[in-house]
């Protein structure tokens, strides 16, 4: 059974962490149970224990970056609280927020300016829940050829969960929005150490604050926030990347004005030519901000790499999904792409969720095997055979392959 972590982070359990990390960096290859190496150049990775979380892997130290191993996602549909992916874009992170003092502030261009207590919005407000994927931008970035600049992920850097809070709508509403506003700001408690970082502030445009799906969220599958995935309140974007989702959350102003923030502005920006990619090499006319999901599929009952019974009755499984339009088929192929079977689909738990799939009476003959998982959503969209590409390692949503060995 592991760890649980919902108070917060003290001094002492973030210096600890930060001895683990050096710690880790001593450890070689040769001790398998700290270093794992992902499939791509420059894929060592050091598995170091953060409090709050099992084992990860540590692609930056300062501001961390873990990302899930894989394997986790064999424990099922929902991810574990303990180890679900990190990302700060600042070094500036809090370690230690008292939630009974936290205060979350509602300005701009409002008729009521708000400043709010997480009990304030737990009793004044209607708590909602919904299950949602939060995936990085960059999730997968480290497959991707040509190589791109960024943090080099496998694909352990999402996860799902299900979100407890109050519907940004409602808080918005209490506050009201005045005529002319155009978008919603967010920030959070994570601050730049150097005067020339921009702070990490977001905004998306208010019909979108107000689609009664947007949340601010203090619980996490049934528990406080993980410290390190928000704590107490972080912004949830269903169907979103996870650019959107800011920790920490303590700041929310209405804008008469299209933002013009770094991170919207000229970060998380991809090709504006309909499907965000281009050739390798080229640079785009023009971009556009990273919004929603592409449809993506997994098999998560084998690992890549794995040796399996020649000739014994396998059943294999995993999870797709997109950014809402919902998941409505997945086919998987044991031949390497040449013939697809319809796999069945598992519990619907919603349409920003993990759908679980499964395809049973498979048996492999002697030999490697290259199986290949690909989903359909209701808008008829799918995933690609061959990877796409652009500047920033963005959307990657091809047909993946898991390669076995039967014996």
């Amino acid at each position: 059974m592991h760890e649980t972590f919902s108070r917060p982070l003290s001094r002492r359990d973030w210096l600890r962490a930060q001895a683990a990390i050096a710690a880790g960096a001593l450890a070689t290859s040769a001790l398998g149970e700290e270093v794992v190496t992902l499939p791509f150049e420059n894929g060592e990775r050091r598995l170091v224990k953060y409090p709050g979380k099992r084992p990860l892997m540590v692609l930056t130290a300062r501001p961390p970056q873990l990302e899930t191993p894989f394997e986790v996602f064999k424990e099922g549909v929902i991810t574990p609280n303990d180890a679900f992916f990190v990302r700060y874009h600042l070094a500036g992170i809090p370690t230690e927020i008292d939630p009974d003092t936290h205060r979350l502030s509602i300005g701009g261009a409002v008729d009521k300016p708000l400043s709010l207590t997480l009990a304030d919005l737990k009793k004044d407000f209607e708590s909602v829940e919904v299950t949602a994927v939060l995936q990085c931008s960059g999730n997968g970035r480290g497959f991707q050829v040509p190589r791109v600049v960024g943090g080099q992920s496998g694909n352990g850097a999402m996860g799902n969960a299900r979100w407890k809070g109050v519907r940004l709508k409602d808080l918005l509403t209490k506050a009201g929005a005045k005529a002319g506003a155009k978008q919603v700001s967010f920030n959070g408690l994570d601050k730049p150490v150097n005067e020339k970082t921009p702070d990490f502030v977001k905004a998306i445009e208010l019909d979108q604050a107000l689609d009664g799906e947007t949340m601010v969220a203090w619980e996490m599958n049934g528990e406080p926030l993980p410290f390190l995935n928000g704590f107490p309140l972080r912004l949830v974007v269903p169907g979103h990347y996870g650019t959107y989702w800011v920790k920490h959350l303590s700041e929310i102003s209405v804008l008469t004005e299209p933002f013009t923030g770094f991170w919207n502005a000229t970060a998380y920006r991809i090709p504006d030519n309909g499907c965000g990619f281009i050739e390798p090499g080229t640079k785009p006319d023009k971009t556009t901000e990273i919004k929603r999901y592409k449809v993506r599929s997994f098999i998560t009952s084998v690992l890549d790499g794995e040796k399996v019974k020649a000739g014994r009755e396998l059943t294999l499984k995993g999870f797709a999904f997109d950014g809402g339009q919902g998941i409505c088929e997945v086919q998987v192929s044991t031949d390497g792409g040449k013939s697809w079977s319809e796999a069945s689909l598992g519990k619907d738990l919603g349409k920003y969720s993990f759908l679980e799939w499964e395809l049973g009476g498979i048996k492999l003959a002697s030999g490697s095997h290259e199986l290949k998982v690909r989903a359909f959503n209701r808008a008829g969209e799918s995933q690609p055979l061959e990877a796409q590409w652009n500047p920033n390692g963005y959307l990657r949503n091809v047909v993946e392959t898991t390669r076995v060995h039967a014996a």
